[in-house]
């Protein structure tokens, strides 16, 4: 056993405080500069995650504390990425789970503390967030307790140290009246409860890659923990897939280990510690990277499946081409066979239909991530309507269906509209019980289908005030149909540019999405009909001018602010029969076929195939 390091994750639900928890780690443990500018929330370096203030890509760091090294691994918070906490629990021996004193343990808390437990860590309890107004430590501590009961924790996991904290202030202590000075206590807690890795140096090197990352400079870096053996600069190595094939030799041509946010070169790493290489180009995630004499892989962590599949279709519209520099379908297949390396969570597999890929994730959010990343990128694409992936009971043979446990605390008014709006989906009340400050806490397992498109309109029935939290339950019997959008589309009819006097007359046919000087062409969707079928209208028609009226006076004609779709919302809005194209500079709504003519010959088949 290796006593000079302790390898630890922070875990917890999204928004808990887990990153601003690790900056304060990182500055009371000196990893910064007396003078040195660090960003808040340093450990969210991708754009995305800086505007979403959500955890994407796990992370490692590292801080000396009393002559012991602690390797830090901050994990994503949110269930669409539960692919990279998987991973991370493998290279740590302890666990921090952090919990919102308000809020108590969430849907997230609950699966990573599963697979934190099933690995047989014991975990450390964080009441963070204790300075709220409405904080309830003490009833929090008694959810966590139920909740490890609840998830089959042994004896010694269920005598878990607890500390009360602040992330945000920088203080941690086991009293909740306690002195508050610093983090002092959460670092002494880690070297006493961690244990030090178990390892053997006297076997040949070999570690499993559990992080994939590009770098501009050094090219592909492969992050693990070295599970056994030394490693020594410029070694020769084998890379095994888990069926035991070589997939490459190389050499270690660049070793690094962890200080603060950098990655230090060094000349040797050893068995325990948590190290980044680089030189290797076929290696990826959850390959084994060992000494040439290594003739078996090393154990790896199975994925959970996918649950969600969307079609990413090259962008075949009129104005395709145009705003975006990656168009074809090599450019497209190519980056998303890439994103399948270093995220293994995500499935790509070519499509029967010519020009696109079927892409399946474990939810909505994680593949409107992968589309907005490709759209920064450059890309130009189409998406079709999410769909969840079915199978047959391998018990019964019955066609089975992904369901979801879903959370929500809402203020107790809004409680009737969220319980009639879930039973409509198909979803089945589990628990409603006081969750404090008049709100209420509502669970139901509901199916996966159900949730698609839902949270828009959660937040509009909930005045913005609603908390949705969701979490994969497992494959249940196929529930039957649910009701899906009911209003029709308005459909351009013509190509050109959208004109107020033409918008001004088309609102009183239901809501709008465009703005007049917008390019429009025939099948591009412009709002939602007032009614449930499709309406093709003419948005570039202009009045005709007479000597006897101006044209000024369509200034007088007042338009409605169009609604504006965010990117989850404009895939979670779409039918089937409709996609969204997404390019560097737009969000648009189309029909998939743009033609009128072929678009009622097409439905006049699925109707008949459906009779």
């Amino acid at each position: 056993m290796t006593t000079d390091i302790r390898n630890v994750a922070i875990i917890a639900h999204v928004d808990h405080g887990k990153t601003t928890l690790v900056d304060n780690l990182l500055k009371q443990a000196g990893a910064f500069r007396a003078n040195q500018h660090v960003a808040e929330r340093a450990m969210d370096r991708n754009d995305l995650e800086r505007e979403r203030g959500i955890t994407i890509l796990a992370k490692s760091t590292a801080v000396a504390w009393k002559g012991t090294k602690i390797n830090i691994v901050d994990t994503p918070g949110h269930a669409d990425f539960g692919g990279e906490v998987e991973r991370i629990l493998s290279m740590v021996d302890g666990a921090v789970v952090l919990c919102d004193a308000a809020e108590g343990p969430l849907p997230q808390t609950k699966f990573v503390l599963t697979k934190a437990l099933a690995r047989g860590l014991r975990p450390i309890v964080v009441i963070n967030k204790v300075d709220r107004q409405d904080a309830r430590p003490d009833e929090v501590l008694n959810e966590c307790f139920d909740l490890f009961a609840a998830l089959g924790a042994t004896d010694e996991q269920l005598d878990f140290p607890i500390l009360y904290a602040s992330g945000r202030q920088g203080w941690a202590d086991p009293e909740l009246e306690g002195a508050r000075r610093d983090l002092s206590p959460m670092f002494d807690l880690i070297l006493s409860h961690v244990p030090g890795p178990k390892v053997d140096l006297d076997k040949p090197f070999a570690m499993n890659a559990s992080i994939l990352e590009s770098d501009n400079f050094l090219g592909r870096i492969l992050t693990g923990r070295v599970e056994q053996g030394v490693g020594r600069l410029n070694m020769p190595v084998r890379v095994l897939r888990q069926d035991g094939s070589v997939v490459e030799s190389g050499r270690l041509t660049k070793l690094m280990t962890f200080s603060g946010l950098e990655r230090v070169p060094v000349e040797e790493v050893r068995a325990g510690d948590i190290i980044a290489i680089a030189g290797l180009a076929d290696a990826t995630i959850p390959d084994t990277i060992a000494a040439p004499e290594v003739m078996e892989p090393l154990h790896a962590i199975p994925v959970d499946p996918p649950t969600l599949a969307m079609t990413f279709r090259i962008n075949d519209g009129p104005l395709g081409g145009r705003e975006g520099k990656k168009v074809t379908s090599r450019q497209i297949r190519d980056r998303l066979y890439k994103e399948t390396e270093g995220n293994v969570a995500i499935k790509v597999t070519d499509s029967q239909e010519a020009d696109s890929f079927e892409v399946a994730g474990r939810g909505e959010l994680q593949l409107g991530v992968l589309i907005e990343q490709m759209r920064r990128e450059g890309f130009e694409l189409t998406i079709g309507r999410p769909r969840v992936l079915t199978r047959d009971s391998p018990e019964t043979g019955e066609r089975e269906e992904p369901f979801e446990e879903a959370v929500i605390d809402v203020d107790e008014g809004f409680s009737g509209v969220v319980v009639e709006k879930m039973s409509q989906r198909k979803g089945v009340m589990q628990d409603m019980r006081p969750s404090g400050g008049g709100k209420v806490r509502l669970t139901f397992h509901i199916p996966s289908r159900g949730l698609i498109g839902y949270h828009g309109e959660f937040m509009t029935d909930t005045r913005g005030t609603g908390m949705l939290t969701r979490l994969f339950l497992g494959y249940q019997p196929w529930a039957g149909p649910i009701e899906g959008r009911r209003n029709g589309s308005l459909i351009s009819n013509s190509d050109g540019e959208a004109v107020q006097y033409a918008l001004f007359y088309l609102q009183e046919r239901g809501a709008l999405f465009v703005d007049p000087g917008v390019k429009v062409y025939v099948g591009m969707i412009l709002g939602e009909h007032s009614r449930d079928n499709d309406l093709e209208v003419n948005p570039i028609k202009e009045k005709k001018l007479t000597n006897i009226r101006a044209a000024g006076k369509d200034d007088a004609l007042l338009l409605i602010p169009p609604r504006r779709m965010s990117l989850e919302q404009a895939i979670a809005y779409i039918e089937d029969d409709e996609l969204v194209e997404v390019t560097p500079s737009a969000i648009r709504l189309r029909k998939r076929y743009l033609d009128p003519h072929e678009r009622k010959r097409h439905a006049r088949r699925a109707e008949s195939e459906a009779a």
